[in-house]
């Protein structure tokens, strides 16, 4: 694995950014300053949760996505599709005309994500069995892995090191595929994405070198084109074919999914704050005595994702809907989701990821220096005023502090420092321009609230 890059999925458009802070108040790892203006965002800090994205008020974060038109290198092209897509749709629209409208933008086979799940269920169940480092962590999210690799170093270890349900669900697709007599150059699997972390997780896989999916496209933006393709009245087609899911791999990716099917004590948390504050009381031992944890990003879970179209909870329950008929059709056709043999067997020689390393934000590579810099913030933080105002464009007085230390801003950017007579009137001036740009206090009522919004 390259531990060297990072990929990420977000840009900022500085056309557009008008250095609000909304971005920076909710980032959970403390990525993003303003400078001049402008949103910055420090790219070892970003785990890709899609929290900018969600908050920012003009749509200045972007996505660095796949064109849906990459799909014309591929003889072979497959839609991954996960269960979450089919509950953006309104009732009224079936799966088969969802499928059939894919099938018309050019793919020619569709697959379910979900179709590995009964498989992994009982991989983690068997992992679980055989590690002792509890809370084992739940793999699933990359942007929660990212925040543990990046804020909770020391917990690295405990992630259960199998694959998510798109990366085995692909190496199944393109194993049968080749079976088949296709050429592995000429097959394309493309992975529909609910989120951004997704996005980065395939291009640059932790714990693996490569990923096999070949590109990743932007779940809204797909959703539009197909309820294009439904509107023109895209012929249903009854021969279409379709995996059947069972309840539990319908269910998966939503919050309580995996554990579930959990043995011991097993605690399912979505949103990112809520996650990062209860991997600070695992980190402190304040709590000893689980089992798994089922850790997401997203309220609801990846129904909830930054690239969902649809309600989040609307589409929870419209998946919990599609679970309940698909537990009738098991009873009625005594279906049981288990894999076929010659899958399990090759899923097994796929399964396991390597080592996930760390990535801890360090203040020094060299441990003395690393420790006067530590107390040199905490002298530092004696002089701040502790508002937590953001005015300096920093998230908070201990990462202005932080900043400083590492020679990224200077301690005059605390405009409450005019207190002190470290600065005058004028300097402070200069201090806001510096960082809100020269603009930022003139009158200007066509910002958000004022009497002419918009304009």
């Amino acid at each position: 694995m390259n531990t060297n890059s990072f990929h990420h999925a977000f840009r900022v458009d500085q056309s557009i950014c008008v250095g609000c802070t909304h971005c920076m108040r909710v980032c959970p790892t403390q990525a993003i300053r303003v400078r001049n203006g402008k949103a910055q965002v420090m790219p070892e800090r970003c785990i890709d949760c899609g929290e900018c994205y969600r908050v920012c008020p003009v749509h200045a974060f972007k996505i660095n996505q796949d064109d849906l038109s990459a799909i014309r290198q591929y003889t072979i092209t497959v839609a991954l599709l996960p269960a979450v897509m089919t509950g953006q749709f309104p009732d009224e629209i079936s799966t088969d005309q969802i499928y059939q409208a894919i099938h018309s933008l050019g793919f020619t086979h569709v697959f379910e994500v979900e179709q590995s799940v009964d498989f992994l269920k009982e991989q983690i169940q068997t992992y679980t069995q055989q590690h002792d480092n509890k809370p084992l962590i739940s793999s699933f999210c990359p942007a929660v892995v990212r925040l543990i690799q990046v804020r909770f170093p020391s917990l690295t270890g405990h992630i259960i090191r199998i694959k998510a349900p798109h990366d085995l669900t692909a190496e199944l697709v393109k194993n049968e595929l080749k079976a088949k007599g296709f050429n592995e150059q000429e097959i394309g699997i493309f992975y529909i994405t609910p989120c951004a972390a997704k996005i980065a997780a395939v291009k640059s896989p932790v714990g693996e070198d490569k990923s096999v999916i070949n590109g990743v496209i932007n779940m809204d933006s797909f959703y539009d084109r197909i309820m294009a393709q439904i509107k023109k009245g895209i012929a249903r087609n009854p021969a279409i074919q379709r995996t059947h899911l069972t309840p539990a791999a319908i269910t998966w990716s939503l919050t309580n999914g995996e554990v579930q099917h959990a043995r011991g004590r097993a605690l399912a948390i979505d949103g990112i704050r809520n996650v990062n504050d209860f991997l600070e009381k695992i980190e402190n031992e304040e709590i000893t005595d689980v089992d798994f944890l089922e850790l997401r990003a997203c309220d609801e879970s990846c129904a909830g994702g930054i690239l969902c179209h649809a309600n989040r909870f609307l589409t929870a329950e419209r998946l919990r809907s599609r679970a309940a008929a698909s537990a009738k059709e098991d009873i009625e056709y005594g279906l049981t989701g288990k894999n076929n043999p010659e899958a399990t067997l090759f899923l097994q020689t796929k399964m396991t990821t390597g080592p996930i390393d760390p990535r801890p934000i360090k203040l020094d590579n060299d441990l003395p220096n690393a420790l006067k810099k530590l107390e040199r913030i905490r002298e530092l933080m004696c002089f701040m005023p502790g508002f937590d105002c953001g005015a300096c464009g920093a998230p908070d007085c201990h990462a202005l502090a932080e900043d400083i230390v590492q020679k990224r801003s200077n301690i005059s950017d605390c405009i409450f420092m005019q207190h002190t007579s470290l600065i005058n009137r004028d300097h402070a001036q200069r201090i806001i321009f510096k960082i809100w740009g020269e603009e930022a206090l003139n009158k200007d009522c066509s910002k958000k609230g004022a009497k002419n919004e918009g304009s």
